[in-house]
């Protein structure tokens, strides 16, 4: 069993059933009918909510069991998720398919973080939007939530792949008070990122 399926290997949803309050804010965004992808996305609660907003989304994750945990909980809320048991390391990303990528604390190690933001740049649709909130490297300071490896939080810098192909419509880096679930609780050290692919490339 991995080290994620062990801590979703619980009744309790860890990070909570909510979706994240940055996500949530992006609701104006998630048009009906939009196909969105949500990556390394835990046990569900962002992919539900944007399924209950009438977008179609596809759901990647690592742990069988976070994937299986997400789809009980889309069952309970009366809707669809498309989930795949994806390893990002080495993701096939589909070319211009998604209207918008959601990543909520989605931290890898430094190559997997940049193969992740070439998949993302790949797999929008000309005009589609990548939503993102991640803990930064002062995360450190504050020991609420995330990875305690400094190589797995992000940097403004790890943002700057995006900028020859994407407009910055949103960004962020900062503190925000968290409470999702037991593990993300209290001021926190984080970065957000919403970009548009551009049209034409």
């Amino acid at each position: 069993m991995s080290t994620w399926d062990k801590r979703f290997n619980t009744d309790e949803y860890v990070y909570g059933e909510a979706p994240n309050a940055f996500v949530k804010q992006q609701a104006h965004l998630f048009k009906r009918g939009m196909r969105v992808l949500a990556i390394a996305e835990g046990e569900g609660r962002n992919a539900v909510w944007l399924a209950e907003q009438g977008v179609n989304v596809d759901m990647w994750d690592y742990s069988q069991v976070g994937l299986d945990k997400a789809n009980r909980l889309a069952e309970r809320r009366g809707v669809t998720l498309h989930t795949r048991l994806v390893d990002l390391a080495v993701a096939d990303w589909p070319k211009d398919t998604y209207d918008a990528i959601v990543c909520i604390y989605g931290h890898f190690p430094d190559n997997v973080k940049k193969s992740v933001l070439e998949g993302v740049k790949r797999a929008l649709k000309p005009g589609g939007y990548f939503v993102t909130e991640v803990y930064s490297k002062a995360q450190l300071d504050y020991r609420t939530g995330g990875p305690k490896q400094k190589e797995l939080l992000y940097t403004p810098a790890d943002f700057a792949p995006l900028t020859d192909a994407f407009k910055t419509i949103h960004f962020f880096d900062g503190t925000v008070e968290r409470y999702e679930g037991a593990l993300h609780n209290g001021e926190s050290a984080i970065l957000q990122y919403i970009g548009q692919k551009a049209s034409t490339l």
